[in-house]
């Protein structure tokens, strides 16, 4: 009996150290927060390294030749005109009925000089579509930046069915104040 004891206790010493083994994978299977943890720090691993991968080797090449060499600019600059419209004083509408005053100066772009002579031709219909919409303006209107970007986008419209065969590029403010 004493052999089998100790043979038993030879044997339980060796089954643990087995099951400790094949105990690990048993409870990483059967523990689900373990597994979770384990299957994201994986795929964490997985992930940095193919992004890092990505980055490194085949996004680097074209890009960073392209920003190396710089920006490039055409050989020629734009071909561009300026035409001067006279300045404007017109009263606008105010809420509580009390004067208001905008006094305006504008640029229009062209694209090119050969339109100048055509555009100045049509000055006075293009201040008549500039009075009549400036006239309906309210103070509120001409608010901040994007008051300002709608006026101008209204002026490039109204600008461009005024001077119905000669498309402006843009309208620049030169001074806008209002009283």
């Amino acid at each position: 009996m004493a052999n089998t004891d100790t043979e038993a206790e030879a044997q339980e010493g060796q089954a643990p150290a087995e099951g400790e083994k094949k105990g690990f994978v048993k409870k990483l299977l059967g523990n689900k927060k373990l597994l979770i943890i384990v299957a994201a720090a994986l795929l964490l691993v997985l992930g940095g390294g193919g992004a890092a991968l990505y980055f490194f080797v085949f996004s680097g090449s074209d890009a960073s030749k392209a920003e190396a060499s710089g920006p490039e600019f055409p050989a020629t600059p734009p071909v561009v005109a300026y035409a001067d419209m006279d300045e404007m004083i017109v009263n606008i509408q105010s809420q509580d009925g009390t004067p208001v005053y905008l006094k305006l100066s504008v640029q229009l772009e062209l694209f090119s000089p050969e339109e100048k002579a055509g555009i100045d031709a049509l000055k006075p219909r293009i201040r008549d579509q500039f009075q009549g919409y400036l006239r309906e303006l309210r103070p509120d209107d001409l608010k901040g930046s994007a008051g300002i970007m709608r006026l101008k986008e209204e002026l490039v419209r109204r600008t461009n069915v005024a001077a119905a065969p000669y498309k402006v590029r843009d309208v620049l403010l030169k001074e806008m104040i209002i009283q």
